[in-house]
């Protein structure tokens, strides 16, 4: 049997990598996680990454903790502890795997300077870093730094293993720079050579934005950067499956992603229909990949089923939370529905490993319209792990961009038309319905099957997408809620009421 691509190849460490002193005793050092727990309760619910949101931590649970560079006495240098961490919510049980758990990487000072003060966490007043400074260790350039070199000289470390593929050489010096972007982890460019990935909220199992990116690299597909090393949880025998906790590939310098080529494409009114025929080649390519690589399946009749009430159930949820999606529901409901039907008539389709959240956002192009690239394979966060590792129809990929390409129109048409173009929402309007069409064509091109040949699948997943649109944007950017409304007015097929025009 195969090794498992967690943990195959793992080098033995260097004998010149800097030793730490590991943290094995499963609470850590006495008074660690009581001392920490004040400030990671106020700390942790800012994060972008914290998925518990409006709901208040009642404590902490300590998975582990390992020091990845010591803190010598006095703080003369800084060092960086790396911690798994439970946190419990209403809801989430003490010790019960449903808690989410996070990894922090918490660097340690005596004192902060101030280039370090945004990210400050605080200072425990008790327990072993008690005179000690906590901060968050990412954004400090001297300790991302601890964690390539721990990937350049691989091996275990306590409960942690640093695993680099024997192929791949990393240099010694990297200048490295937090990504400071919006994202549901956190990312390290290293001298624009690496990016490295840090997962936030983990999980037991191998996190696809490994697993994928692996297997399409054996079958020979340059559309994904391969892994050139990753760190995850050390196997225990007869516990759960290790965690992914980052992934390092290289860093594609120069590429400008497609959510800000088609901005910039609405701005000057240009046209984007072979950038998108190209991209829906590109899509098509890695799904055939995928489907090479990786085991495939057949929904049948009780799969739908289950499909089409997940949809319906989201559909409820959000209308209970946003009154503005009321009158559309039962329109949209129909597509679940007719999606439903055919499934009892004795409709089938194709399942297979997928991207999971493809959009604009999710694809890189080289400058000169070169190759595009398709990046950040880890699906929908929210969503459990084993849910993202299932097979899905591909079309639900495809249903992702487009929706993409229609929000981008009308973000455009938010953002206001040219003042010396009295028709700017109109000819948003042919630019997303154009850009669509040239995407499903270069997909249909690539793969031998046009997605619009699949009408009912195709807008269950669209009506899917956009109601959890809405669901995001009334949470987290209600002036954003009219852009995934105008999607919803469009797919249920009637003019919206009085009071929501």
């Amino acid at each position: 049997m195969p090794e498992p691509p967690l943990t195959r190849r793992a080098e033995r460490p260097s004998t010149v990598a800097p030793r730490a002193a590991v943290v094995t005793h499963a609470h850590g050092p006495a008074g660690l996680l009581p001392s920490l727990a004040p400030l990671l309760a106020e700390w942790l619910p800012r994060q972008r990454w914290f998925a518990g949101k409006g709901r208040p931590v009642t404590g902490f649970t300590l998975v582990s903790a390992t020091e990845l560079l010591p803190c010598p006495a006095g703080g003369a240098t800084p060092g960086l502890l790396h911690l798994l961490v439970r946190a419990r919510q209403p809801g989430s049980p003490a010790g019960e795997p449903s808690a989410d758990c996070y990894q922090i990487l918490l660097g340690v000072r005596a004192t902060l300077p101030p280039r370090l003060a945004p990210a400050l966490i605080g200072r425990p007043t008790g327990g072993p870093l008690q005179g000690y400074t906590v901060y968050e260790g990412l954004g400090d350039p001297r300790l991302a730094a601890v964690l390539l070199e721990r990937l350049r000289m691989p091996g275990r470390l306590g409960p942690l293993l640093f695993v680099r593929e024997p192929s791949t050489t990393i240099p010694a010096v990297l200048t490295p720079q937090l990504v400071t972007a919006e994202q549901s982890n956190s990312s390290v460019v290293f001298g624009e050579t690496y990016i490295l990935k840090v997962f936030r909220r983990v999980s037991p199992g191998e996190n696809p934005d490994l697993e994928l990116p692996l297997a399409l690299a054996r079958t020979g597909c340059t559309r994904v950067p391969s892994p050139a090393a990753w760190f995850c949880t050390a196997p225990a025998t007869g516990k759960s499956p290790p965690y992914t906790l980052g992934v390092l590939q290289p860093y594609l310098a120069g590429s400008t992603d497609g959510w800000q080529l088609a901005l910039r494409a609405l701005a000057r009114r240009a046209d984007f229909t072979a950038a998108a025929h190209a991209l829906g080649r590109a899509t098509a390519e890695v799904h055939l990949a995928m489907a090479d690589a990786l085991p495939t399946a057949v929904l049948r009749r009780p799969q739908i089923e289950r499909l089409a009430a997940a949809m319906s159930a989201r559909l409820d949820a959000a209308a209970a939370a946003v009154p503005a999606l009321h009158p559309y529901r039962p329109r949209l409901r129909t597509a679940f529905d007719d999606l439903a039907g055919l499934g009892r008539a004795g409709r089938t389709w194709a399942a297979q490993r997928i991207h999971g959240d493809l959009h604009l956002g999710q694809v890189l192009r080289t400058a000169g319209d070169g190759p595009w690239s398709l990046i950040d394979f880890e699906g929908e966060p929210s969503r459990p792990l084993a849910e993202r590792r299932r097979p899905q129809p591909t079309v639900r990929d495809i249903a992702g961009m487009l929706r993409s390409f229609d929000y981008a129109a009308a973000v455009a048409v938010r953002n206001g038309p040219d003042p010396d173009d009295g028709r700017g929402a109109a000819r948003d309007d042919d630019w997303a319905r154009s850009t669509r069409a040239a995407y499903c064509s270069g997909y249909a091109e690539a793969s031998g099957a046009d997605p619009r040949d699949e009408p009912e699948l195709l807008r269950a997943y669209e009506t899917d997408k956009a109601v959890y649109e809405v669901l995001y944007e009334a949470r987290h950017r209600p002036d954003w809620l009219s852009v995934p409304m105008s999607a919803i007015r469009r797919l249920s097929g009637f003019p919206p009421p009085a009071d929501d025009r």
